[in-house]
């Protein structure tokens, strides 16, 4: 993998090098520093199985930090660094034969012990069960994704979200084709914009408990009187936190993390633990989601279509569920009802639907609380409380 290209995933790592060679006693925070399997870093497919390629430079910056060292060349990566990661094998990069190597890895796990975990397109999980579906089907006893919108607005267009924008073509080969789907349903966990949106580390609150001088690339942070982890996150924080001023938000959105914590908490399932229902830690509730996914739209490349005719699990059209779900949430309502199923939109049809039950999506609808991820986020980055 060329030097520009694995530069930024080490700067991650350089940061916390920085930080516990000041602060060794934080090492418990950071226990997979220095894995006993160091983490491969290894470059995944260069565009969607079809179509044009898409990227989400507008957001997150070509190096996927809001141009961090261009902006704060004092935390670029130190060419002595690079070294420093290969000795004590906190990372290792794979420079050819990549999707090679990473089925390798799976291939010495035990049957149903791994979780594979998508925070992007689904183009790299698609080549991999391409390559060998057995090897895949056999060792990962969980998958979770990030991805798609099903009852609330796109991030990336009015009706999609970025992930299965980017590669529609993908998740319709692996979770829409019916009987022939490549991936085991039973085992795939779907996290969409509707759950993931009202999880959020409102900028307010990181700078009431993180960095009192946190603001914008107008006031730029300085590492004056800061640790080296929160330098680094309010130097990259300050692009996002414009960014997110722009949509009418303080707030920075934690839809990968959600994924992760999700992950995290709903290990790998085993054949005897599998049933009719999906099986989540207690706090997570999923429902089955029947939609489709459009490929080739001239305006809605990446929607997920849902039949809101038939699909009693469908919100009533123009319901915004992440908006209700947080409403939901302050009145402390525990039952599983849903807007459509309160206030129901029935329509005429001309023929009845065909509802495939046993080829629905499991989605997350239901998690411990977004206060809980942020309790969480604040405390093992930054070992700070909630204000």
């Amino acid at each position: 993998m060329p030097m520009a290209e694995k530069r930024i995933p080490v700067i991650t790592y350089q940061a916390i090098a920085k930080h516990l060679e000041l602060f060794p006693d934080d090492a418990h925070r950071f226990p997979n520093f220095k894995p006993s399997t160091p983490p491969l870093l290894i470059k995944g497919s260069a565009g969607p199985l079809e179509g044009e390629l898409h990227s989400a430079q507008y957001f997150h910056g070509r190096d996927g930090l809001g141009d961090i060292a261009n902006r704060h060349p004092e935390l670029d990566l130190e060419p002595s660094f690079s070294q420093f990661v290969e000795e004590n094998a906190c990372l290792k990069v794979v420079n050819d034969k990549g999707f090679d190597k990473l089925l390798d890895l799976i291939r010495s796990r035990p049957r149903r012990s791994v979780t594979y975990v998508a925070l992007g397109p689904l183009t790299n999980l698609a080549l991999l069960i391409q390559r060998d579906r057995q090897v895949m089907m056999d060792t990962i006893g969980r998958f979770v994704s990030m991805g798609g919108a099903v009852d609330v607005p796109g991030n990336t267009s009015p009706v999609a979200e970025f992930n299965f924008f980017a590669d529609p073509y993908a998740v319709k080969r692996l979770l829409l084709s019916g009987s022939q789907s490549e991936l085991p349903l039973d085992r795939f966990i779907l996290l969409p914009l509707d759950i993931t949106t009202p999880h959020e580390l409102p900028f307010p609150i990181y700078k009431k408990a993180v960095d009192p001088l946190f603001s914008s690339t107008a006031e730029p942070s300085t590492s004056l009187n800061k640790s080296p982890i929160t330098h680094f996150t309010s130097s990259f924080f300050e692009r996002t936190r414009e960014i997110m001023l722009e949509f009418g938000k303080d707030a920075m959105e934690l839809h990968d993390i959600v994924a992760i914590w999700c992950a995290i908490c709903n290990p790998p399932v085993q054949d005897d633990q599998i049933s009719e229902g999906c099986s989540l830690s207690p706090g997570w509730r999923a429902r089955k989601r029947l939609f489709d996914i459009e490929r080739t739209g001239e305006l809605c490349r990446g929607m997920l279509v849902v039949d809101r005719r038939e699909d009693v699990s469908a919100y009533a059209p123009g319901a915004n569920r992440a908006e209700v779900q947080r409403l939901l949430d302050k009145l402390h309502r525990e039952d599983d009802l849903w807007e459509s199923t309160v206030i129901p939109a029935r329509v005429e049809v001309e023929e009845r639907p065909v509802v495939e039950e046993a080829h629905g999506v499991w989605c997350v609808t239901h998690t411990p609380g977004p206060e809980q991820i942020l309790r969480l986020l604040l405390k093992r980055i930054w070992n700070a409380d909630l204000p």
